[in-house]
């Protein structure tokens, strides 16, 4: 397994949007295991094949205390959305940088596995958010795309202040 380089933002290339996955082979299976590996690692609780720079429809996520319910949506898609909930969000290609989010309370998503099995599940409460959040990376959109253009201001000013502190 092997750790991959998460992008940051503002790096044009999470504006990318994923296509398909058609190849579902052990090449897929390692590239997953690494996703994971780097999830973990960062650490997070969810990660999008693009914010690896691979523009694959492709996202992980696991929310456990003990990292230990790993899960893998290939090609998701929402089928249903209802109720509203407030959640902090943060992102792995926003290091430090949090924000709530307004989205649905409940997803139903048609997805496939990694053997390209396809299923539909349904997500709620603080999974269901990762699920949006995740899938939003595979269409370009990054989490401070939903705030008002206040609020993402003077978030990218945080950011900016943090990045220049680190250097």
């Amino acid at each position: 397994m092997a750790k991959l380089t998460i992008l940051e933002f503002p790096d044009p290339r999470l504006r990318t949007k994923a296509q398909p996955v058609t190849v579902f082979d052990a090449a897929l299976k390692q590239f997953v295991a690494d996703m994971f590996e780097t999830m973990y690692a960062a650490p997070g609780v969810g990660l999008a094949a693009t914010q690896v720079d691979v523009h694959r429809q492709l996202l992980v996520a696991d929310m456990s205390e003990n990292s230990d319910q790993p899960l893998v949506l290939v090609n998701p898609r929402i089928l249903e959305k209802d109720g509203v909930q407030v959640f902090q969000e943060g992102c792995l290609s926003f290091p430090g940088i949090y924000a709530d989010v307004e989205r649905a309370l409940h997803v139903k998503v048609a997805a496939q596995d990694i053997d390209g099995k396809p299923f539909e599940r349904d997500f709620e409460g603080p999974l269901a958010v990762c699920i949006q959040h995740e899938m939003d990376h595979l269409v370009g959109k990054v989490f401070v795309d939903h705030l008002s253009a206040f609020k993402r201001s003077l978030l990218l000013k945080k950011l900016e202040k943090k990045r220049k502190q680190s250097a």
